[in-house]
């Protein structure tokens, strides 16, 4: 096999998380006086860091940030962490590649807390090798800085790659120079991930176990 250290992306790639995420974002909108109506508008939420996505998209200001951060922690911590369910084929992929001698990490810009829970919650925890992700307060948050991180836990970087739905994991993946996969079944989509320089793109996961163990 060309590639044994497996980095994998969370949300849209191992766990379907879009209604928790974006219940949560909605609460925390409400909060500000906002009554978001369009579901599929929030879905930019996915992936990036919180706080640079009610920045951008709803022009707070840092103060309103970070209350709209607790605010949708208060939600997500009670019940939009367990509106997830793991992507179709996710146990069998990551067996699979366990089986063949692969390492497997996750590497996500969701809150380190939140990861520990989701992957305790579906069992899927014993699978993976290292565990990367943001600092609670966020000032570790972007996919390249949390992946160098993940990097420099393993011994031959040629020998690794990113596995992820967006454009966020497709750069830090070009940012630390290692390859990536990009996947068609979470919330991203061909023209996004080929735009952001995905060395391969498969439909599912699969297919990701098909390719590595190829």
């Amino acid at each position: 096999m060309k590639y044994r250290n497996i980095f994998f992306d969370l949300d849209g790639t191992l766990a379907d998380s879009a209604d928790g995420v974006i219940n949560s974002v909605m609460y925390a909108l409400e909060k500000h006086g906002i009554h978001e109506t369009d579901r599929n508008s929030l879905y930019r939420f996915i992936g990036p860091p919180l706080l640079d996505s009610f920045q951008r998209f709803y022009g707070f200001t840092p103060e309103e940030t970070q209350q709209a951060l607790a605010d949708y922690r208060e939600y997500y911590s009670a019940k939009g962490i367990f509106e997830t369910e793991l992507t179709e084929g996710c146990v069998e992929m990551l067996t699979r590649l366990k089986s063949n001698g692969c390492r497997l990490f996750v590497c996500t810009s969701k809150p380190d807390r939140y990861t520990d829970e989701i992957l305790r919650y579906f069992k899927i925890d014993t699978f993976f090798d290292g565990v990367f992700a943001a600092s609670w307060d966020e000032t570790l948050s972007l996919k390249s800085e949390i992946l160098r991180i993940g990097l420099s836990t393993v011994g031959n970087q040629s020998e690794s790659i990113m596995v992820g739905d967006r454009h966020h994991d497709i750069e830090g993946a070009i940012a630390n120079g290692i390859d990536s996969i990009g996947i068609l079944c979470g919330y991203g989509n061909r023209e996004e991930l080929t735009k952001a320089g995905a060395t391969y793109i498969v439909n599912d996961l699969s297919e990701v176990a098909d390719f590595i163990l190829q």
